[in-house]
Formats: structure tokens, sequence, C-alpha cells
């Protein structure tokens, strides 16, 4: 008889399993993708490529939480099986609100796909919907300044192609756009219902529907006409796209990698932080925006000649506004505890960024080291040479000099988007990342300064009160009070500042994102320092959202401020500019730019750019040297 000393397993399998691989093979089954790789986690709902991220089941699963789970599975695999990203991409309008309802308009048409076919995926498609816009308190919204157009167009184009009417929570914010769409845009809607089926007509449809409600740019219909011309020259080789296979379309037009690749593009990249809130999550179809662009571009900002350079912008009031060190934004003790709640999050990513660090710091110490000259006439004596003397003392003497290193002053600063929809994971290993590089950095002799932005309130705060009071004057400008951060000052020593990364984990600290006057900011800092190199380095993860302004501004109020800003550094300035985009594609904006798909890959990307940024021994220049990406192509 044998007797085995090995026991048996007591790990029970968790009671959500069974569920798990349910909706697991579902998603695969309806998104045509049998490698699909599908995750479960506590993190927001995203799809990147070829990887889905569902919310992780409660271990007593009620009846609705399994219908909102299978309505985010649901949903992105319609849109990696009917949904074109290279079309989506070429046909996009460019201002930022107009690309926002082009975004959620699309996401409505491949959802409504799926739900006109399957009353499962409908039911499962409203519970998501219903659970998002409570979540992000849509139902408390009472003006339609705080109402963002693109839900409202996104329901109202789903009531059209479906019949289904608004989930609950959204039924106030398109009522209050209700009226204004339809008397603007009926017609439009009607023809939306007609291409369902046609994502290329869809697309064209939607440019006339934004022309309708004032939404399009001259350039953006030129560029649609310019389009059309080249369709009508063109062989007509597309194929209208099948409801219900959206993979097998146009095969003969391109294979299947480029198939699997169009399938990243698989969220709305404008509407990133519009629908944004306090106490919900981010619109779940609006995590990762255009991921196909990720890893590092190279073409320049496209050009706007035609647009104002920037001077119109102005904020309403700035009395409310603030620039406030991080400590005076909480206290200690609970600073303390943030910043262990912080280190205790990243227990297993702190290893990798620290490699990662300790390879940027190995080449910044490899540039300091001491270099001699030998065999000078002056200088220190070489006792090395000593003995050639000592054999021939008619042999001169031999002195050696110290090479100058190659090694500026440099002072890097790191600009840190706090807006809401960086909340979770991607904040996190930001301020990790920070925290490690500056660490390293200081050892080397670079100073650093961490810089954080957004805003005091959600959707205006006391300046849009203000103007409320004074009559709502029109084009008021920037319509909520900033807040920029001071984490740590380029001066102040690491161990010092180093409680202050974790005011970013704070309940509520992140709101809003005027990226262009805190770019502005941050540049102006970085020009009173005295170093001879300045690094200033921006971490993002959308374009600048205020919905506040946005609603009394035109469309592209913010982010063509953004636009003249960059411009003004990159042009005119001595400060080196780079920016990394997290699943948002800064290089739209940014010549010096990396995107990277997921915030893992943060740490990765920071120390790449700046050992980059490191190894380019010729000194800084500005223009036209400055639109090659580091490390890029032309």
């Amino acid at each position: 008889m044998t007797i085995s000393n090995i026991k048996p397993s007591t790990t029970k399998p968790s009671p959500t399993e069974p569920l798990k691989r349910a909706v697991t093979g579902c998603m695969r089954a309806l998104a045509g993708r049998a490698d699909l790789e599908v995750a479960f986690a506590s993190d927001k709902p995203s799809l990147v490529g070829e990887r889905a991220r569902l919310p992780e089941p409660p271990r007593r699963v009620a009846a609705a939480d399994i219908a909102v789970l299978r309505g985010h599975a649901d949903s992105m695999a319609l849109r990696l099986a009917c949904h074109d990203g290279n079309l989506h991409r070429k046909l996009a309008p460019e201002g930022q609100q107009a690309r926002a309802v082009y975004d959620a308009v699309e996401q409505s048409r491949v959802e409504a796909i799926g739900s006109t076919r399957m009353r499962g995926t409908a039911a499962n498609i409203t519970a998501m919907l219903e659970d998002r816009y409570h979540r992000g308190n849509y139902h408390e919204i009472t003006d339609r300044a705080d109402a963002p157009i693109a839900d409202a167009l996104a329901m109202l184009v789903r009531e059209r192609l479906t019949g289904l009417k608004p989930p609950p929570a959204a039924q106030k914010v398109v009522d209050l756009w209700r009226d204004f769409i339809e008397e603007r845009a009926g017609d439009d809607l009607d023809a939306l219902a007609r291409s369902i089926g046609n994502q290329r007509s869809f697309a064209r449809n939607v440019r006339d529907l934004l022309s309708s409600l004032d939404m399009a740019d001259e350039s953006d219909m030129e560029s649609e006409e310019d389009e059309d011309d080249d369709q009508e020259n063109a062989p007509d080789t597309s194929q209208d796209q099948n409801q219900g296979d959206g993979d097998e379309q146009d095969t003969s037009e391109r294979g299947d990698a480029e198939v699997s690749d169009d399938a990243t593009d698989e969220l709305e990249e404008g509407a990133t932080e519009a629908a944004d809130a306090p106490s919900g999550e981010m619109p779940d179809d609006a995590d990762t925006g255009d991921s196909e662009n990720s890893g590092e571009m190279t073409r320049p900002p496209a050009s706007r000649s035609n647009e104002p350079r920037g001077p119109d912008y102005k904020p309403f009031v700035a009395k409310f506004d603030e620039v406030i060190a991080a400590e005076d934004l909480c206290d200690a003790e609970e600073l303390a505890r943030l910043r262990g709640y912080l280190d205790k999050q990243l227990a297993n990513l702190q290893g990798v960024v620290a490699r990662l660090a300790n390879r940027l710091q190995r080449k910044l110490l490899a540039q300091q080291n001491r270099s001699w000259e030998f065999d000078q006439d002056e200088g220190m004596l070489d006792p090395a040479r000593l003995p050639r003397v000592i054999v021939d003392p008619f042999q001169p003497l031999s002195f050696k000099r110290e090479k100058d290193t190659d090694f500026r002053d440099t002072v890097v600063t790191l600009l840190l988007d706090n807006s809401g929809s960086m909340r979770g994971r991607p904040i996190t290993v930001a301020a990790t990342c920070a925290d490690i590089l500056a660490r390293t950095l200081e050892r080397c002799g670079v100073k650093v300064e961490i810089l954080g932005f957004t805003t005091r309130a959600w959707k205006g705060g006391q300046s849009r009160e203000l103007w409320l009071q004074s009559g709502k004057p029109p084009n008021p400008g920037r319509l909520n009070d900033l807040r920029h951060i001071i984490y740590k000052s380029a001066d102040a020593p690491w161990r010092r500042a180093r409680k202050n990364l974790g005011l970013m984990m704070r309940e509520g600290l992140l709101k809003e994102n005027i990226d262009g006057e805190a770019l502005d900011w941050a540049h102006k800092r970085l020009l009173g320092r005295a170093e001879q190199r300045k690094i200033l380095m921006v971490i993002s993860d959308g374009a600048p959202v205020d919905d506040s302004t946005l609603s009394v501004n035109p469309g592209n109020y913010l982010e063509r401020h953004l636009r003249h800003i960059i411009a003004e550094v990159e042009e005119r300035s001595p400060v080196e500019l780079i920016a990394i985009g997290i699943g948002h594609d800064v290089t739209r904006y940014y010549r010096r730019a990396v995107t990277i798909v997921d915030a893992e890959e943060l740490g990765g990307a920071m120390t790449d750019k700046l050992a980059e940024l490191f190894d380019d021994k010729a000194p800084p220049s500005f223009g036209g040297n400055l639109r090659r990406a580091a490390g890029g192509r032309r």
C-alpha cells in the first residue's frame, strides 16, 4: 500500500467562475474572435486590441449584476464584429466636441446592430447603459449646460435605430436636448436609421448631422468633399457592410491581420472625459481611444492656418483659481495614510518600474564619468608616467587634465493630468512612476519638479456661478476654477515630498482638465529656473475637457488654446517638450510624443523617453528639428 504525504488541494474555485466562463464564451462567439483574451478586474471596463477587461462580478451575484456584466461584454463584442477602425478615423471630424459626438453615435450604431437582432443583447446593453449613467449622476442634471450633447445624441440615435427608449438615468439629459436636436437635425437622424448596415454611409450621415447642428468645421467639410472625389475617381471596390458579419466586410481589400489591428480602435476617444462625474465611472466604451495609434508616431499636428492662434482665449474670471502645495490640501496624517495606500496598491509594480529606473540611472551616471587628457604640457602631474622620468631623467614630466563633461545642468518637470478619467489604475501608476523617477534623477544630480492639474469643481465652480449671476454674457471664456498642484518643487529633496504624491489617491481630487493653461503654467515655472537644460514631460489620457466651458463656447475652444500653447513652447522656447498619452493619441497635439495603450506601460515609456533625451548630445534645437518624435522616424 502506497502512502502519499501530498495533501489534496483545498482551494475551491470561485463561485463566479462558471459565470465568467459563460460570458467569455458568448463574447468570443459574438465577436467572431476565438483568440480574444478576456480578463475580469475591479478597474474600468476596457477593450484594447484582442484584450478585453470586464468588471469583476461580486461573489453574491444578482440578476442585475449579470445583466450589466453581459452588457459590457456584448457592447465590446459588437464593436469588434461591426466596426472598421481605419474607416472610422479616416472620416472623423477634427473638433473635439464634434469628434465626441461622432464616436458616441458610432458606438450606438454597433450596439443597435446586435440589439435589433437579439432581444437578450438589447436588454443587457440597456442595463449596462442604465448603470453607467446612474453612476455618473446623469439623473440629477437639470441644466442643458451641464448635459453632454454627445450622450444625448447617442441615446436619440439608439432610439431611432432600435425603437428603445433611453434608460431612466439618461432620460433627463435626452429631454433637455431633444427639441433642439429634432428641430435642427430630425431628418439627419432618420437618414442614420436607413444606413445602419453601412459604416461609410452612416459616418457621412453623421457628418451631415454635425453640420446641421453647427458643429462641423469648414476644413472637415472640405476633406469630406475631397474624399468623395477620390471615391468617384477610384474603382468601385467597396461593399456594403453586412449587419451580421461585420468582421468579414471588405475582405477583398484588406487581410485578416489588418482586420485584427482595426479592432483596437474600440472606444470613443473624443468623449474620454466629457461624461465623467464625481461619483461614477467613465463611460466604459470611452476608455482607451484609438489604440492602433499606440507607440511612437511621427506626424506633426494638423495645420490650422485659418484658425486664430489662441489670443481670444480667456478666463471669465481668474480670482477663484489656485496654485497650491499638496501638503496644504490635506493634513499630514491623511497624507501618510494615502501614501501607505499608494504603496500597497503598487507593491507588484514598483519592482518593474524600479528596474527601468535603474537602467536610466546607469545611463545617466555613465555620461557623468570623469575622463582625462594625458601627455599635456600643464595640468595635474600624472603619477602613472613617473617611471619614464626615473628610467630616463631627460624625459619631460607628463601632466593630465580632466575633460569637461557633456552632461549639462538639467531640470525635469513632470506635469501629471489629475482629471477624473485618470481615476483608478492610471493615476496610481502615474504617481508611482513619478515618485521612482524623481528619486532616480535626484541620485544623478538632476532636479525634478512634479506638478498636477485639475479643477476645483465639477462642471463649473464659482466662476460659473458668477457668470450666471451676471446674466450669462455670451462667449464668456473658461468657466471653471483651476487647481494647479505642486507635489514636489525642483529644489525640494525627494524624501520631504514623498508623502505628497499620495494626495492623488484622495477621493474627490480628480475632476476636469484644462490642459492649455496647465502647460503654460508649468512652462513658465521652468523658464524661471537657472539650469542649462530644461525638460517638460506631460502625462495625460485625454483631450482638454470642461463641460461648463465647452457648453457656452465653441466646441474646440480648449483644444485650440492647447495647440496654441504647444506651438509656442515647441517653436519659441528653450524648453524641450515631450508628451506621453495613456490610451489617447497625444501625437495629434505634440511633435515629440508617444502613446501607450495601458497604464502599465507608463514606467517604460517615461524612462525610455528620458533616456533618449539624455542620449542626445546635440544642444536642443527649436522649430523644424523638433518635428521628429524622440527616437522615431521621419
